[in-house]
């Protein structure tokens, strides 16, 4: 709404005419005509009189126009926040007190003006002024604000802004001093994920044939059970045949500290059904790992992560990082090799440096013990056995490359060393019972999946091969892994991203002889992935493994709706890698290696923290009897 009185209606023809007021520089006003009002009239009706009307309101939110230009701009400052009712109303009172001071020098002016009104009437009266132009709807003119009005608006909006400011920043100020140090250097991540999971079994598996959980039976307290007359049947076996529904839950919540001077520890905790290296996925109602769960009874916790970090340069092109602990994986790697969720045990070292734009070669390296023998072993009798201590020793090499401002490509190889990995036939055992004990029964897997080649480790010389034995089975090969792994990323969509990764992998350290070879000769030969499990030539296993995959979408779903879906395939013979740190979903049952097949799978953002996922994941079986599965998994995830 304009405040321009010009724009006001008015039933005087005069009120439309816009005479100047006097100044210092036109003291008498514009020249008087007959047709003209007097000069004092004119200058007393650009002020308005001190009435009820040009008072302010109490309330600025409800101020009504005012006749005065001045008055009018000041309830408008006060409508705005810009300065407070009581500091208006002074304003106000000076403008009027001004007011009337013009007015009492325009009556002055009069006085001249009639004096010279004589003499001028004799001369042709000028055109009459032309009315302005009506004011726009938004538009406010003024016509006089006295310069100590105008000082006095200046200094009050100043004062106020100022004021506001420093509260502001006092206010910060408080709120940071009154913060510990420690708590801003601490940071808090987690997520939860719920998830349904079908396990499909389609016809044609080869029930009866001895899929043997291996595992089951190294875990135990002192072996299970053989009857090498009876066998696969005297031994735990997986379910190939029955359809299962699941619903599991995975919550993980963790915290990194920031140290100063380069240094950061963390920790993360976890759920799991049981203590596995390579999922913290806990299925509801499940009765697994000790008898936890069911019946609405409490989950486990793990520690997950615990690690102490150094790093140096700290720089997206340069970087040198020291880590010891349990830490996240710290190669460039896919699934099928190190399974998402695993964790490392030890100190790597890894280290980037750019040394052309665009080009950034990479470096890691580490040593991670795997598996520690009891202090103590063999802990029912008093002849001590030396250790079978396993480790890990790798190192990798690649690049990053930054094709152009469209393409990236990223490149290693790596060398994953396996020591004392593989079983060990123990020395001679003179009586198979249950309380025997091998003087290498700490050369089994603590952790196993499935589809490695196995190998028994206990010699017994009982000559009745009929005879019960309690057995312990060891991996049937040694294991030194080499593996390319590659992704080159199509960025002219960002943030909509194509990528397409690549790995292969080999165990060079695979002898086909030796496997076949292998085991005590009561018990001899490879216990699985063979076409007749009573012939060890038999044996159809190999060592390398490749997988493609594809990626499609935005890499972060941050916003409602964003999304991403993958396409992959893998082929995974029996032994290529270690089957206990893989993919812990693809195969559902028997998880590992020994296997090939595709997942497509997607994701979709319910809100920056929100997200769900379908994957269909379909796997077949390489080596051994005839396995097939088909997995369905829908999850529901939220991160914070």
């Amino acid at each position: 709404m304009s405040t321009n009185e010009d724009a006001l209606p008015s039933s005087d023809p005069s009120a439309n005419a816009t005479p100047a007021l006097a100044t210092d520089s036109n003291p008498a006003g514009p020249t008087a005509t007959p047709d003209q009002p007097p000069p004092a009239t004119v200058a007393a009706n650009t002020t308005a009189p001190s009435t009820p009307a040009a008072s302010a309101p109490a309330d600025a939110s409800e101020t009504t126009p005012s006749q005065n230009v001045t008055i009018n701009l000041i309830n408008l400052m006060v409508k705005r926040n810009l300065i407070t009712r009581e500091d208006a109303d002074g304003l106000i009172r000076e403008a009027q007190q001004e007011a009337d001071v013009a007015r009492a020098q325009a009556a002055a002016t009069q006085a001249k003006a009639e004096r010279a009104l004589t003499a001028q009437q004799a001369q042709p009266a000028p055109a009459p002024a032309a009315a302005p132009a009506p004011a726009a709807d938004d538009e406010v003119r003024v016509a006089y604000v006295p310069d100590v009005v105008k000082k006095q608006i200046t200094d009050q909006v100043t004062q106020n802004v100022m004021e506001q400011t420093r509260e502001e920043h006092l206010a910060d100020t408080i709120a940071a001093n009154a913060v510990p140090d420690w708590v801003k250097r601490f940071h808090v991540s987690g997520d939860i994920r719920v998830r349904y999971e079908g396990d499909d079994y389609p016809s044609g598996n080869a029930v009866g044939s001895g899929f043997i959980n291996f595992n089951a039976i190294n875990t135990s307290s002192n072996g299970l059970t053989v009857n090498p007359a009876l066998l696969p049947n005297s031994l735990p076996q997986y379910d190939v045949d029955q359809d299962r529904d699941r619903f599991r839950l995975r919550a993980r919540i963790g915290a990194e500290m920031d140290l100063g001077n380069g240094f950061t520890s963390g920790m993360r905790i976890a759920t799991g059904s049981d203590d596995s290296p390579v999922t913290e996925n806990q299925t509801l109602g499940g009765t697994t790992g000790g008898g936890q769960g069911g019946n609405f009874g409490k989950y486990e916790i793990w520690l997950d992560r615990a690690f102490i970090r150094y790093e140096l340069g700290a720089q997206p092109n340069k970087d040198l990082t020291f880590t010891i602990g349990r830490f996240d994986n710290p190669f460039f790697h896919t699934s099928m090799i190190w399974a998402d969720d695993l964790a490392f045990d030890g100190a790597a070292v890894r280290g980037k440096y750019e040394v052309a734009p665009g080009v950034t070669p990479f470096l890691t390296g580490g040593a991670f013990p795997v598996f520690n023998t009891d202090l103590n072993f063999s802990t029912d009798q008093s002849a001590k056995f030396s250790s079978e201590d396993k480790y890990l020793f790798a190192v990798q090499g690649g690049t990053t490359w930054e094709i152009d401002k469209d393409f990236t490509l990223k490149g290693a190889g790596a060398y994953y060393d396996f020591e004392n990995i593989q079983g060990k036939v123990s020395d001679p055992i003179p009586i198979a019972s249950a309380s025997a004990v091998g003087d290498t029964d700490d050369s089994r897997p603590a952790f196993a999946q499935n589809g490695n080649t196995y190998i028994a480790l206990r010699n017994f010389t009982d000559p009745n091969p009929a005879d019960v034995q309690n057995q312990y089975f060891g991996l049937a090969t040694p294991f030194d892994v080499v593996a390319a792994t590659a992704r080159l990323d199509y960025s002219h969509f960002d943030p909509f991203h194509m990528s397409l990764t690549g790995e292969f992998i080999k165990n060079v350290a695979f002898d086909r002889n030796n496997i076949v070879n292998g085991g005590p000769a009561n018990f001899s030969g490879p216990q699985n992935n063979t076409t007749n499990p009573s012939d060890p030539n038999s044996f159809n296993g190999g060592d390398m493994g490749y997988m493609v995959r594809l990626d499609l979408g935005k890499v972060d779903l941050a916003q409602l709706w964003d999304w991403n879906v993958q396409l992959s395939y893998r082929y995974v013979q029996s032994d290529a890698t270690v089957d206990g740190f893989t993919d812990a979903d693809f195969g559902a049952t028997l998880v590992g290696t020994n296997l090939k097949g595709y997942t497509i799978g997607g994701n979709l953002a319910l809100s920056p923290r929100v997200w769900a996922g379908l994957r269909v994941m379909s796997a077949d079986s390489i080596a051994g009897p005839t396995y097939k599965n088909d997995l369905l998994q829908f999850d529901i995830n939220a991160k914070f």
